[in-house]
């Protein structure tokens, strides 16, 4: 374990923080640099809280190298609060292909059916999700107003190793458990929108990156709070934006700049994963499903022989300082989520665990 018995958390989310953001957050958390407060207190109106909120879109822009024809904004609800806003604002003619890679994807495409003609441009459902589709298997419509897919699937595993063609349709990608991984190209993107508690602070804020053109007047009978042209004429600002979320997220990616980038986060990213996943290609006794080449490099799904000896796994792996193993509700069996702030070493100690534990109950 690393510091003061914390444990190596293998949240899918709210998930780890690095452990340099937390102690600048605690030492920073009664006196924001001698301001008498907390950021929890201040007003998000003041200059204070402004120069946070500037230098927190600024280090997001400098990472991401986000084009200067693309806005950010900031806003309340994480990744789910905008699978109803993205359907509201782009939906212009009133159609938007789905490519369906896990539960997240389609919860979006449900939601979005509430406001137009959504189809699915691909299922993974008959595969149980473990495989990306491919370009040829994607049934992607002319003309439509912007074509959807959720770029890393924390349930079952999954990420995207490549950008689709969308036929001209702008493409929205929820990059919410792997943004900040690796480099991206922004420009290939119309939207690319984020819950921040995975990889990139705590809960409660949603990160939006659109395109300016996409950024239309608003329909007179949409929520006021779902309106991108009012939010990003008002810099997210409209109401009080969830401000100590953002100060976090800034933190984390501050944090990610001073490691070397989203080039040095990649490398890391890489080798974590690779540690992980050959140690289970090569067991006979843990299975593996998800395809290679669809394998996600955030989050690793697999399971034991059993469902007893998942739940043993699960139960052993708390006494030895480990948390958070447990597979979602939907699956089961047991998933490790090693995002950025996951050290090589706490993956280290839970390949060395799962060692142990096949060695015992083979």
């Amino acid at each position: 374990m690393t510091d003061q018995k914390r444990v190596y958390n293998f949240a899918a989310g709210p998930s780890t923080l690095p452990l340099e953001v937390l102690k600048t957050a605690q030492a920073q958390m009664l006196n924001y640099k001698g301001s008498g407060m907390s950021v929890m207190e201040m007003s998000h109106r003041s200059s204070t809280y402004q120069e946070i909120f500037d230098e927190t879109k600024a280090t997001l822009k400098r990472l991401l190298k986000i084009p200067d024809n693309y806005k950010i904004l900031l806003l309340h609800g994480g990744a789910t609060q905008q699978f109803s806003a993205i359907a509201l604002n782009l939906m212009q003619t009133g159609k938007a292909d789905y490519i369906v890679t896990g539960s997240f994807s389609g919860k979006a495409a449900k939601e979005a059916a509430k406001f137009g003609d959504v189809h699915i441009a691909y299922d993974g459902k008959a595969n149980n999700y473990t495989h990306i589709p491919t370009q040829d298997e994607l049934d992607i419509r002319e003309g439509v107003d912007y074509v959807h897919l959720c770029e890393n699937n924390t349930i079952y595993g999954t990420e995207w190793n490549y950008v689709p063609d969308t036929k001209g349709a702008p493409l929205v990608a929820d990059m919410s458990s792997d943004i900040l991984s690796r480099p991206v190209d922004v420009s290939k993107y119309g939207v690319i929108y984020a819950g921040a508690q995975k990889n990139m602070g705590i809960a409660g804020l949603g990160v939006v990156i659109i395109r300016e053109d996409l950024i239309k007047p608003h329909k007179a009978n949409i929520p006021v709070l779902a309106e991108y042209d009012t939010m990003a004429a008002k810099d997210s600002m409209y109401n009080t934006p969830p401000a100590y979320a953002i100060y976090m997220a800034g933190l984390v990616a501050k944090w990610v700049e001073d490691q070397g980038g989203l080039e040095e986060m990649a490398r890391r990213n890489e080798k974590k994963a690779k540690l992980l996943q050959d140690y289970l290609d090569q067991s006979d006794f843990y299975n593996y499903p998800t395809e290679v080449g669809s394998r996600s490099r955030m989050n690793v799904a697999f399971t034991t022989p059993s469902k007893e000896l998942d739940a043993k796994f699960v139960k052993e792996s708390i006494a030895a300082g480990m948390t958070n193993l447990k597979g979602h509700r939907l699956v089961g069996g047991i998933r490790a989520s090693i995002y950025n702030a996951m050290t090589y070493e706490g993956v280290e100690y839970l390949v060395n665990f799962m060692k142990k534990f096949e060695e015992e109950n083979k």
